[in-house]
């Protein structure tokens, strides 16, 4: 089904796009303003397409991220279905890690809860249960996210296109599955500059976020691949993304999971 597609020059087109504004800086207007039509199937090639230039650069994958899969976060981007990109191994930061401002176009922070695996998640017909065998340990994590789409105008097309808004992600200290808290009962409270923005729970995360590594997995098996033994995963935000500036510190803490924090410069 993606194949044709793939050989079609207006995706290596807009890849090429994407994977310069990145480089300078330097958002760009909407892809499907330039690309009418550009459809789901379309956006994964492009993104596959940058994932690709990036490991033949040397760069490693590390694990997936899932976005869009709180109801806030839907409502924020004007979407109705969660989507997924790349982290490579420059994307992942330490808890307290300070990182340049001007190293993203617009970047906003959201809690979220990372899994790392033990052994690999193969769909279809992963569900929770499935998920929490094969998890190694959690923990608390703030992903930056960022658009390379100008003043992030854009649609469920644009972002998938864009690696589903990636920026990097910073992760707190991990917590083995079992000594782990049940996952949808879990609070995150965000802070900036020592002052709480929002609270979320678990449960915002389509109702688990297990739940989400469980369509993670059944969604790339459609792709033909998986997540692998020792990836990350970024399970989805508990609550909307805000807005971060040079001199801000961010701040998330799940109930008993701990804190994870990153200051901009």
């Amino acid at each position: 089904m993606i194949d044709v597609r793939a050989r079609d020059s207006r995706l290596d087109e807009a890849a090429e796009r994407l994977y310069a504004a990145q480089a300078d800086r330097s958002p760009i207007p909407p892809l499907t303003d330039a690309y009418p039509g550009l459809d789901v199937a379309q956006a994964y090639s492009v993104q596959r397409r940058n994932l690709a230039r990036h490991l033949a650069g040397g760069a490693l994958l590390r694990g997936h991220k899932i976005g869009l899969t709180s109801a806030p976060m839907q409502t924020l981007l004007g979407v109705h279905e969660p989507d997924f990109g790349y982290l490579l191994d420059s994307m992942v930061l330490p808890d307290g890690a300070a990182v340049p401002r001007d190293g993203f176009c617009a970047p906003r922070v959201e809690p979220e809860v990372a899994f790392v695996l033990r052994a690999a998640l193969r769909g279809p017909g992963i569900g929770v249960a499935e998920v929490l065998a094969a998890t190694e340990a959690v923990a608390p994590a703030l992903e930056i996210v960022d658009s390379r789409i100008a003043d992030w105008r854009i649609t469920l097309a644009d972002t998938i296109a864009d690696n589903a808004s990636s920026g990097a992600a910073v992760l707190g200290r991990w917590v083995p599955i079992e000594k782990a808290p049940p996952l949808p009962g879990t609070i995150a409270s965000l802070v900036v500059n020592d002052t709480l923005v929002e609270t979320g729970q678990g449960t915002a995360v389509v109702g688990d976020p297990a739940a989400a590594v469980a369509w993670l997995a059944n969604t790339l098996a459609r792709y033909g691949t998986a997540i692998e033994a020792g990836q990350l995963v970024l399970s989805g935000s508990y609550t909307s993304a805000v807005f971060v500036a040079a001199g801000d510190r961010a701040t998330a803490t799940i109930t008993g999971l701990g804190a994870v924090g990153v200051s901009f410069e």
